[in-house]
């Protein structure tokens, strides 16, 4: 019979299980690089993202300020609030569409 293994959330994961999660995820997608496997990448660099943000306090972001997007040079994004690890607002370049992303991709 197969064991279940239960994975815990970022959110109930300690800095050092946060630091492990990150770096077994970094490990994944330089292997699906190197593979050539897009799409499998994308999605590790998404959770690495978001597992990055766990470490971060979000209240060192402020609604009303502007950051640059990491990862995308030239591009900022405008804070209208936070809702845990996420930022919501709108991209400067963008539509106007709001939208979330973790505070880990936002940079000063």
């Amino acid at each position: 019979m197969r064991e279940i293994h239960q994975q815990k959330r970022y959110s109930e994961m300690t800095e050092y299980e946060l630091k492990q999660e990150i770096a077994e995820l970094t490990e994944k997608a330089r292997k699906a690089e190197q593979m050539g496997i897009v799409n499998e990448f994308a999605v590790y660099e998404r959770k690495i993202a978001m597992a990055k943000a766990y470490l971060l306090n979000p209240e060192d972001f402020k609604p009303g300020e502007i950051y640059e997007i990491v990862g995308d040079p030239g591009s900022f994004f405008k804070i209208k609030y936070l809702n845990g690890v996420f930022a919501w607002g709108y991209r400067l370049n963008g539509n106007g569409e709001e939208e979330a992303l973790p505070i880990s991709m936002l940079a000063k």
